[in-house]
């Protein structure tokens, strides 16, 4: 099977990644440190991390990237992403198509893949209207957001992230000197997380808490007099949360703080529904914290008190928190968490499922 899979990229991920491959002209040099860099890699698949001879990977919207690609297949330099992609695809000789980011390339873009391609299969996790119609098989792991996709007349299946197994050097480290993280984003769209991060901050007065947020680009505006009054109101952060606020962090820089901390906290983003089990509930248990995280419909290896902990409300965070870190809880909820997505969701039964969906 001649597999290829496309990603894409967050733009906040983009100047940590200019910087590692600033000097690096070549396209396979430079997907090579993009994968080394372990950004989304539960959802990577296997034999592309293996660097396997069948499959071909890329991130589509890395100009970066394509243009080198490009460049290297005699392509001109006004040639559109799409065309980069589809070339890319054809030279591949793929017999499947697997991509992570069909709201930028969707049915139009499908429609015009080469009939060697035989399997189209998308990953899409959150909600949008996307014209799926172009593809075979819609997949990710929230049932919500399934039975959404075929409300909009597509074909879905339940498929998962994996875990990293690059992980597990930072799950062996159980000397961690950060009591509380949190990474994630701050925008209009996390008023509940708001609240739930607020909560968490107040215990900075006696536990070393560290936020790295991804914030608004109307953030900074929103905290200065100007921003005061008016639709700034939402994207504006508390005190309390701006005094343990740090960068954003990606790739394996968000592996080590992940590495460092003995809890880290999870919240849902207001427009998500009752399913949970994000990519950040994989990567704190792979990396054997504490995942302290919102009341939910969770995957069986996630059950709370055995294998990471909930809260129903934001004020009760903190004090289930607290009670953790006071009696061990942490670090024996941390390890069964890392055990249990080692066992359960490791990167070879993903990859055995994605073979029984192909």
């Amino acid at each position: 099977m001649r597999l290829f899979q496309n990603s894409g990229i967050a733009s906040s991920y983009r100047p940590r990644l200019a910087d590692l491959v600033a000097g690096i002209s070549g396209f396979e040099q430079q997907k090579d440190v993009f994968l080394k860099d372990r950004y989304g890699a539960a959802h990577i698949l296997l034999p592309v991390l293996d660097r396997s001879p069948e499959t071909f990977f890329t991130n589509g919207d890395d100009e970066s990237l394509q243009r080198a690609w490009a460049r290297e297949n005699g392509l001109g330099e006004d040639t559109p992403l799409a065309d980069i992609l589809l070339a890319q695809i054809e030279h591949h000789k793929a017999d499947v198509f697997y991509n992570l980011d069909p709201f930028r390339y969707d049915a139009s873009f499908v429609r015009r893949l080469p009939g060697h391609v035989k399997r189209r299969i998308a990953w899409r996790a959150a909600p949008g209207r996307i014209d799926f119609s172009g593809y075979d098989l819609v997949v990710c792991n929230f049932p919500s957001m399934l039975r959404l996709w075929e409300e909009q007349g597509a074909k879905t299946a339940h498929f998962f992230p994996a875990h990293d197994p690059e992980l597990d050097t930072m799950a062996a480290n159980r000397n961690r000197d950060i009591d509380v993280l949190f990474f994630g984003g701050y925008s209009r769209h996390h008023q509940r997380r708001r609240h739930i991060l607020e909560a968490v901050a107040g215990l900075s007065s006696r536990r070393r808490v560290v936020f790295h947020l991804d914030l608004s680009r109307f953030t900074p505006l929103a905290e200065t007099p100007l921003g005061w009054f008016g639709p700034l109101n939402a994207v504006r952060r508390p005190r309390t949360i701006r005094s343990v606020s740090a960068p954003p962090v990606f790739g394996r820089a968000m592996y080590t703080e992940l590495g460092r901390a003995k809890v880290v906290v999870n919240a849902s983003i207001d427009m998500a529904g009752p399913d949970r089990g994000n990519m950040r509930c994989f990567e704190t248990m792979g990396a054997g914290a504490l995942l302290v995280s919102d009341a939910g419909n969770y995957p069986a290896p996630m059950r709370d008190g055995e294998t990471m902990v909930l809260y129903n409300q934001p004020e009760d965070v903190s004090k289930t928190i607290e009670r953790r870190l006071d009696d061990g809880g942490w670090d024996r909820i941390g390890w069964a968490g890392n055990r249990a997505i080692r066992e359960e969701y490791s990167k070879k039964r993903q990859f055995e499922r994605f073979l029984e969906l192909v």
